[in-house]
């Protein structure tokens, strides 16, 4: 049966489709007198059962996981509460006709109809690679010419709602974005053209509200979704959007689609329905004082520095750098613009007398931790801060990094701290405001590139943040060049919403990234909590992408080095200017020679609650709705606090069933059958690091000690 016509199946209809295609199991179901004798019987019929194949033979073990779960208590460590899985009771309850609760969706049965099917051999083939190719070739990208031509055209309309915009500010002028008294609208025009270029205009002029986004937008939302709008206004939820990263939207109703932009942009119900009671889902970021943190970890006062892992550090500045240059309406930090420790009020945020003194307490936190190595500057938005800020933060970096040097001359073997090798910044605005990349910046991250390599730093990554190659526009284009100029490396990280698992969605991404020098890094699951539920796709689906999809870009280990050797030397401090600005070349140059359409370089994961991120799991029940119930391994390819020693199994409930999933992606035009094998997905591994993401090994041997550590017995 199509995937479409299953998805719309009633209580009685599914019934009749089990009665036709797996009568067996309703047999045992119809002679049981309880649910533990019906568990026995398919117990004694899986071990009699002829396994034709190796997808019947995976399909008989994930079923006797589901009965050896069935009726136990988990502990799930999202929402921290305690449930009880019932899987095969419900079953039982389903084909012996007494379910109580009737007004359940069909989704549990639907997944379980599925998976005995698999019993019996059932084999889906894998998409051939010209399928892929044709997948991936749909999408449209921000470089595209008919794309251009409808951002000009949004762009010409909100240049003139920008002078409108400008004047009806004369109560209150900016300082800097105001017109001279006499100005006729020609002059008027040309000035507002000339500021376009200029990402502060951008922010200055951004849209804080629903009306002003709906004019901006040709006032083409609906009424429902202004009504939401609205609703979000009145619960104090921050919106902010520049008239830049609106300009990518496409209004005229025809053309490219925009989904994957504007579920970014635009709220869902279930976001605003629990905007309020959002809770961490990053335990490990909740931070009181003189106490360690989910992870164990001791950190110094306020919320400047995030910890997980015994390596890596996210430091927050004080700065507008907590500030972002729009709201990812998926952000993984709702929670902190919930407590309004992240916000838009610039001016707020510019750094304080205190911030002088925490700065450097910080920098001593790293200074004197034994293992800390990496330091991830985000927010908010790294590139938010205003140069001077961000060159005095990369300054003291600079110092404490040489202080550590110096330090470890003093220390034996064996005994000595982790030095400094990588320093990060996280940044969108690549994305959302790339004019933000400007002379100045790129100097500035030229000149620390310089001097922290003689301190022994090795890695210098801007670490952004497209969602989708509409994203990639030329000024984009122009902002990587820069960044690539001055000697850094790029990365990206994806968010995995529906919209973005959409089949060759991510691999054209993947495309047009590479071909402009910037490597993927990570492809993000979304945190399934119910703020999400409408963005969130399900772990079967990353796997799916990762088997189906991502494998063309996959390289073999020596293919894998080349490319490690490309990229380090190409971001050698001893090399000329006009070398560092060839990593795109050499990227294309080495995709054609090894015929990729892409590199795969980025790893799928899911960041579990407080221990990192991982994408092994295995699925041992589902709820009533559905949903899948997995069990997650940690990732053993890098170090982890020693907390996890302590915490015994994971386990996550997703926040939607696949039926769900599926009928989303139906509504956006996909077709479920294009997606029918995820169902098979019942397992993940998580994969190996690109060797660039790999720690360099030190000239000497480092203590083993940890410190700021402190985890109860």
């Amino acid at each position: 049966m199509k995937q479409k016509k299953m998805l719309t199946l009633t209580f009685s209809q599914l019934k009749q489709i089990y009665n036709q295609e797996i009568p067996e199991v309703v047999e045992m179901a119809d002679k049981s007198s309880s649910v533990e004798e019906f568990k026995l019987k398919m117990q004694r019929f899986l071990e009699t059962c002829r396994m034709e194949n190796k997808t019947a033979k995976e399909a008989r073990e994930q079923i006797r996981l589901l009965l050896h779960y069935d009726g136990q208590d988990v502990h799930e460590l999202s929402t921290g509460q305690d449930m009880s899985i019932q899987t095969i009771r419900l079953l039982y309850e389903f084909l012996t006709g007494t379910l109580e609760n009737m007004e359940l969706p069909t989704d549990l049965f639907i997944e379980l109809f599925q998976m005995f099917k698999r019993l019996k051999g059932d084999v889906i083939p894998l998409p051939s690679p010209q399928r892929i190719k044709n997948r991936n070739d749909r999408w449209e990208t921000g470089l595209d010419e008919e794309v251009r031509e409808v951002r000009d055209e949004n762009k010409e309309r909100m240049l003139h709602l920008l002078i409108q915009k400008i004047e009806n500010r004369k109560s209150k002028p900016s300082a800097r974005f105001h017109f001279e008294e006499g100005m006729n609208y020609e002059e008027k025009y040309r000035l507002v053209s000339e500021w376009w270029n200029d990402f502060r205009f951008h922010l200055a002029m951004a849209v804080k509200s629903p009306g002003e986004l709906n004019r901006f937008l040709g006032n083409s939302l609906s009424s429902e979704t202004m009504y939401l709008l609205h609703r979000a206004r009145k619960k104090r939820m921050p919106f902010f959007a520049t008239p830049y990263y609106l300009s990518l939207l496409n209004v005229t109703g025809y053309g490219y689609n925009d989904e994957a932009i504007r579920s970014y942009i635009l709220y869902s119900p279930r976001l605003v329905e629990t905007y309020g009671n959002i809770r961490a889902w990053e335990k490990e970021d909740i931070v009181e004082a003189e106490k360690p943190n989910a992870a164990g970890w001791l950190l110094p006062d306020g919320h400047n520095i995030h910890r997980r892992y015994p390596e890596v550090a996210i430091l927050i500045p004080d700065t507008m750098g907590r500030a972002c240059g729009g709201l990812c309406a998926s952000c993984q930090r709702m929670y902190d613009f919930q407590s309004e420790r992240l916000n838009f009020e610039f001016e707020t945020l510019r750094p304080k007398e205190s911030w002088e003194r925490k700065l450097r307490r910080l920098m001593t936190y790293f200074e004197e931790d034994t293992q800390l190595r990496d330091i991830l500057i985000t927010g908010g938005d790294a590139l938010m801060s205003q140069n001077k800020t961000l060159q005095h933060i990369l300054d003291a970096v600079y110092r404490m990094a040489v202080r550590k040097q110096k330090a470890n001359l003093d220390r034996p073997e064996g005994e000595k701290y982790a030095e400094l090798q990588r320093v990060r910044l996280g940044s969108r605005l690549p994305a959302y405001l790339p004019m933000r990349i400007n002379d100045e910046l790129v100097e500035i991250l030229r000149e620390f590139k310089e001097k922290a390599s003689a301190a022994g730093v090795k890695q210098f990554i801007i670490q952004t943040h497209f969602q989708t190659p509409l994203e990639v526009t030329p000024e984009a284009k122009e902002a990587i060049r820069k960044i690539l100029s001055a000697g850094w490396i790029i990365t990206n990280q994806l968010v995995y919403t529906v919209a973005a698992s959409r089949r060759g969605h991510t691999t054209r991404l993947r495309q047009v990234l590479n071909s402009l020098g910037v490597m993927c890094y990570y492809t993000f699951s979304v945190k399934g909590f119910n703020e999400n539920y409408a963005v969130f796709a399900p772990n079967s689906r990353s796997m799916q992408e990762q088997q189906e999809e991502k494998i063309y870009g996959r390289m073999t280990p020596e293919q894998a080095e080349e490319l490690y050797k490309i990229l380090e030397t190409k971001t050698g401090a001893e090399k000329d200017m006009k070398e560092k600005e060839e990593v795109a070349k050499q990227l294309r140059r080495f995709m054609r020679k090894h015929h990729l359409p892409f590199l795969a370089t980025d790893r799928s994961v899911l960041n579990l609650p407080a221990i990192g991120k991982s994408m092994t799991f295995q699925l041992v029940g589902l709820t009533e709705e559905g949903k899948r119930i997995l069990c997650f391994e940690h990732d053993g390819t890098r170090r982890h606090s020693p907390i996890i020693d302590r915490m015994g199994q994971i386990y996550i409930v997703e926040n939607k069933s696949l039926a769900a999933y599926l009928r989303q992606l139906a509504k956006m035009g996909e077709d479920p059958e294009d997606y029918a094998s995820i169902w098979n997905y019942t397992k993940g591994e998580t994969e190996t690091r690109f060797s660039l993401y790999e720690y360099p090994d030190f000239p000497f041997h480092i203590t083993d000690k940890m410190s700021n550590l402190s985890i109860e017995d």
